[in-house]
Order: structure tokens, then C-alpha cells, then sequence
């Protein structure tokens, strides 16, 4: 018998790829970076070889909505996701260059791609860009790395028009866009959300963390969540995710005596605190906002004296949480089905990254457990479908010629014990290992991200978003 090495062997693990339709004990292969067949005939030496007995070997698990920029996320982000057996994310609001930065400073070998924030002030003008402003604004995030754009509404809304020019545009380039729904004439909330929908226009959109539009700010929380979902279904160009965990996350900077973030600011008077500087010190030290603050390796969430302190010290550029999520419509949303037994709700994200909520595998393992969904359909909400979405034909399954990306998963404490991006291991016995960063750019922003010595995958224009399915009444 002949002996074959190859960079990896994961053997006896219960192997999980609904595209392909697997579910059964095998032995997984791979080298080169790809999953490869198996000769049976053959023996087989490896750099990497794991036994995966009574463990769940998946196609790495992609979170679709993370926050790993100086501006949202910081430093420590890819390791959390490392951690969190994550092997691609979407940096879900950048800046691009600080993105690209912290990616080649931080990497913990993760592939990630960064949508760039149209954000007033700073990305455009004012509240109102045209057209035009938007184009260039879509050009100079293409040439830098980025692969779209991202509406800002819930912190920095535009206009109506200027929103629904900004999906209009990247729909026009074939790049990514993402909404934050609000604009300045509809809040964060329910009927922001469908405003969004009737903005795009028929355009392509991901619109992100469906479960924040179904807080009870306008109608009983499950309510609107079943009228998001009946939205959802009548607007098939309309990718979505939701988020598991109770917090969600927003910034704690000040200027000019507030909040800069319209949903700071929102949540501040939801807890009976004046939506103010003050008032925000004051919800730190009740334990009603919990401060992102990094530690040594991590960013953990922070109450109190020291917690105000540490913003201080920080001139209040910190992130802050706030448990505003309820849990009946969070589950709806992730479990609610379409006539034709899909998912209304695309994926399941966490809007984490450097935001203390990475909880894809340990929350959505609990939907398993609880028989609302199955281990198929935990990896198709995340891991097939967000490849889909990105453009990543050769992610998201374990089928011959697919990328080496997987995550072994101990199902009985609901954790990532190990995983492997391009075949390199980021994650080894719950220990991080990788290093570096693979960034996922568009031909456009091959070569700059190639000067800053960061390689990874090219997405071509017009393959992100694809068509998603017909409308239901």
C-alpha cells in the first residue's frame, strides 16, 4: 500500500455538509489548501492529523456581520473570533484603511472582507450626498480593499433619497451594500426596516440584524417581528441575518455633551436616562450600559466606578452594550421557515468580532438541542448560505476542490475545539495558532492590499448578493 502526505487528515469526526448532503462518520482529507478525495487504497501521513472522534467536522463557520476596525471591534477582534471557531467574517462597517491595518497588525489567520461606512463627515459631506459623491466615494472603498458600502442609518442616517441612492449605486457596480435601516426620517425600528425595503428599490441589499427591528419601539415586539419576516418574504432581493445574543452594541463617544450614536442616544431614554454625556455616565455606573472594554486579550463588558473610568481614560472612544434584545422574536426570527421550508431570516451572524457576543456555534447549537432547528441546518444558516452571499462558491461545503476551511466542534459542551483556514490551522485544541490575515477583496482592490503584503480570495463585481428567491405573498 502507498503512502500519500498531505497537509491534513481529520479522521473518524461526523462530517456535516448539507450541500453535498453528508452526515456520517469519515474521514475528511485535505492539501494544498482544498479538500481532496480519499483513495481508499492508500495510506495516509499528514502534518495535520486529528482524530475527530465524537466531534462535528463542518465547513468553517462564516459570520457575515462582525466589528473588527479601530473604529468598532479594536485589536483583539480577530483572536475573538479565532475563539470562537469563526474562519471568515464581514467587517461590517470599517473604516477600510484602519480595517486593513489592524489586519495586518492583529490577523489571527482569518479570511475577512470589509464593507466601508458612508458615514457623514467623514466618508461624505453631509447628510445628503448625490450620486455622484457616492460613486466616488464606492471607487476610492473599491481601490482600497473594501468590497461595498454600508448605510450607517441606526448612528448616522441620510436622507431617504440619499440612502436609497447609495444602494442604487453599488447595485450599479455590482459591489456589496449593507443598511443599518433608519434614514432621517425613519428611526432604527421596525419601520425602518420597511422603509429600507422599499428604498432599495428591487436592488440587491443585505439588511443585518433583523432581531434589532423587533424590539417592541413601535408595536408589541412579536408583532413586528412576524411583520418583518411577512416583509422579508415579499422583498426577494433582500438578503438577511440575525443575532442570538440579548445585547446589542453601539459607540460610547461624546461630543458636544451626547452621544454621537442616534441609538445610543435611543437606548440611554428606553432605560430612564437622559439620552447626554451624563446620562450615559450615570447608565454605566447603574450596570443599564455595559462598557466593550479591552483586557490584556479580549474585550469583555465593564459596569461601574471602573468601567467609567476606563471611558474616561479613554476620551469616550469605547464601544457600549445594552440587553435590549427580547427573546421570543431573536428565535423566531432565526427559526421562522418559507413555504418552501428555507429560512426567511438567510444566516445567522453576531454582529460581534471585538463586541463580547461571538455566540454563532454556542447559541446556535442551542437551537439544535431544542429540535427548532437541525445540525443540516445550523451549518446551511452558517456556513453555506453567508458563502453564498459573499460570492464564495468554494467555501461553505467540504465537497472535493472546496477550500480547506473547517471547524470541529465538540457538540456536547457547544464549543470549537479547532479549525483550519486554507488548510493552516487557526485554531488547535481551543488554543489560537494562526496568524496573519487573508483578506477577501474584488479585483479592484487586489493591488493595494497586495502592497500591504496581505493576499487572500478575489471576489468578482456582480458575484456578491446573488438572486435569492421570488417574492411570497
Amino acid at each position: 500500500m502507498t503512502t500519500r502526505k498531505v497537509q491534513g487528515i481529520l479522521r473518524n469526526g461526523t462530517v456535516v455538509d448539507p450541500v453535498n448532503g453528508i452526515n456520517r462518520t469519515a474521514d475528511l482529507v485535505f492539501d494544498d489548501g482544498r479538500i481532496v478525495e480519499r483513495d481508499p487504497s492508500e495510506s495516509i501521513s499528514a502534518t495535520h492529523d486529528i482524530d475527530a472522534a465524537g466531534l462535528l467536522v463542518v465547513p468553517g463557520i462564516i459570520d457575515i456581520h462582525v466589528h473588527a476596525s479601530p473604529w468598532l471591534g479594536g485589536r483583539h477582534a480577530h483572536r475573538m473570533l479565532a475563539s470562537a471557531g469563526i474562519t471568515t467574517a464581514l467587517e461590517m462597517a470599517g473604516p477600510i484603511d484602519g480595517m486593513v491595518d489592524f489586519a495586518g497588525k492583529f490577523g489571527a489567520g482569518l479570511n475577512m472582507a470589509c464593507i466601508n461606512y458612508v458615514r457623514p463627515g467623514h466618508t461624505v459631506r453631509d447628510t445628503d450626498p448625490g450620486e455622484d459623491e457616492l460613486r466616488d466615494l464606492l471607487a476610492s472603498s473599491l481601490d482600497s480593499g473594501a468590497i461595498g458600502l454600508k448605510l450607517l442609518g441606526g448612528h448616522f442616517p441620510l436622507t431617504p433619497d440619499a440612502s436609497a441612492a447609495t444602494i442604487k449605486v453599488a447595485a450599479e457596480a455590482g459591489a456589496y451594500v449593507a443598511f443599518h435601516a433608519g434614514t432621517l426620517e425613519s428611526g432604527s425600528h421596525i419601520d425602518g426596516m420597511l422603509e429600507a425595503c422599499a428604498l432599495a428599490a428591487g436592488n440587491p441589499l443585505h439588511l443585518p440584524h433583523i432581531n434589532s427591528y423587533t424590539r417592541g419601539q413601535k408595536r408589541d415586539a412579536m408583532a413586528e417581528g412576524e411583520l418583518a419576516l411577512t416583509t422579508l418574504l415579499q422583498h426577494p432581493n433582500i438578503w438577511s441575518e440575525s443575532y442570538l445574543s440579548p445585547i446589542n452594541a453601539t459607540s460610547a463617544k461624546c461630543s458636544n455633551g451626547a452621544p454621537e450614536s442616534l441609538t445610543t442616544r435611543t437606548w440611554l431614554e428606553k432605560g430612564g436616562y437622559a439620552p447626554d454625556e451624563a446620562g450615559l455616565e450615570t447608565a454605566l455606573r447603574n450596570g443599564w450600559a455595559q462598557l466593550n472594554l479591552e483586557t490584556d486579550d479580549a474585550v469583555v463588558l465593564a459596569t461601574g466606578d471602573d468601567a467609567v473610568a476606563a471611558w474616561r481614560a479613554a476620551d469616550t472612544k469605547l464601544g457600549v452594550s445594552f440587553a435590549v434584545n427580547p427573546s421570543e422574536p431573536r428565535l423566531r426570527l432565526a427559526t421562522a421557515r418559507d413555504p418552501d421550508r428555507g429560512f426567511v431570516v438567510d444566516a445567522l451572524a453576531t454582529d460581534g468580532g471585538g463586541i463580547p457576543r461571538n455566540v454563532i456555534i454556542d447559541m446556535g447549537l442551542s437551537l439544535v438541542r431544542l429540535e427548532a432547528i437541525s445540525i443540516d441546518d445550523f451549518v446551511i444558516k452558517s456556513s453555506a448560505t453567508p458563502a453564498r452571499i459573499l460570492g464564495l462558491p468554494d467555501k461553505g461545503h467540504l465537497g472535493a476542490g472546496a477550500d480547506a476551511d473547517i471547524t470541529i466542534i465538540d457538540f456536547d459542551r457547544q464549543r470549537p475545539v479547532s479549525s483550519f483556514v486554507g488548510g493552516e490551522p487557526v485554531l488547535l485544541d481551543g488554543k489560537i495558532v494562526g496568524k496573519g490575515t487573508r483578506l477577501i477583496t474584488t479585483p479592484r482592490g487586489r493591488k493595494v492590499v497586495s502592497e500591504r503584503g496581505i493576499e487572500g480570495p478575489i471576489v468578482p463585481l456582480g458575484t456578491m448578493l446573488p438572486k435569492r428567491r421570488t417574492a411570497t405573498a
